[in-house]
């Protein structure tokens, strides 16, 4: 499997102070940065201008997490942005394969996330147009909510497809991963691991990073 990545989420940094946060967690490996509309998830974040101000700051890629509806309209213009990694939700999504290859083709690599309640089988056999499959291990919206250990077999499955599949797809999880949840994730085979309030809640959020890193790589 894959090296353990862990790509802090800035919804639990200080929105006022977003360059020197960032600073804080030049260690990561990306940084997960959750877009939110108000209408696919009940809740109101940033939008694209300010996608693009990190992006411009950032000591670390971008990794946009897309909570947004109608993804296909939208999602290509934070590839345009330079964004490293930009994920949609299947959910959101008329056309996966089509709005995939467009966010390849326009020099991102191309993620796609499932609720909790989702289920990831119809969706494996599209895996070789995709570069991130995003396991919620939460309801997507707020930061903050306790791990569903229940997306564990989902985890396991998705594991399994993609070994099977022979495609290098990153295998990612977001949401409630502390040192002891991502111990769980990680044999259940994700191998890149979201994590916003244990790393902004942290004293030193460097070496909360570190510390994931190792309990995921265990």
């Amino acid at each position: 499997m894959a090296q353990c990545c862990i790509n802090p989420s800035i919804l639990s940094a200080d929105f006022v102070n977003l360059e020197a946060e960032l600073r804080r967690i030049s260690n990561a490996d990306a940084v997960h940065v959750d877009v939110m509309d108000n209408h696919f998830v009940p809740n109101l974040t940033i939008g694209l201008p300010v996608v693009q101000r990190i992006q411009a700051v950032s000591p670390v890629p971008l990794d946009a997490h897309l909570m947004i509806a109608d993804a296909d309209r939208w999602a290509p213009g934070y590839a345009d942005a330079g964004v490293a990694s930009v994920t949609f939700h299947a959910e959101a999504s008329i056309a996966p394969i089509k709005l995939a290859r467009e966010l390849r083709a326009r020099g991102a690599k191309a993620g796609m996330a499932l609720r909790p309640g989702t289920p990831v089988e119809p969706y494996l056999d599209m895996l070789s147009e995709l570069d991130l499959l995003l396991i919620m291990t939460v309801e997507p919206g707020f930061g903050g909510q306790p791990f569903l250990d229940l997306t564990l077999p989902k985890i396991r499955r998705a594991r399994a497809a993609i070994d099977g599949s022979g495609v290098g797809v990153a295998l990612q999880v977001d949401g409630g991963i502390t040192e002891e949840t991502i111990v769980r994730a990680s044999e259940a085979g994700a191998n890149v691991f979201v994590a916003g309030s244990a790393v902004y809640g942290a004293a030193d959020p460097a070496e909360a990073v570190e510390r994931l890193r190792a309990a995921g790589s265990r």
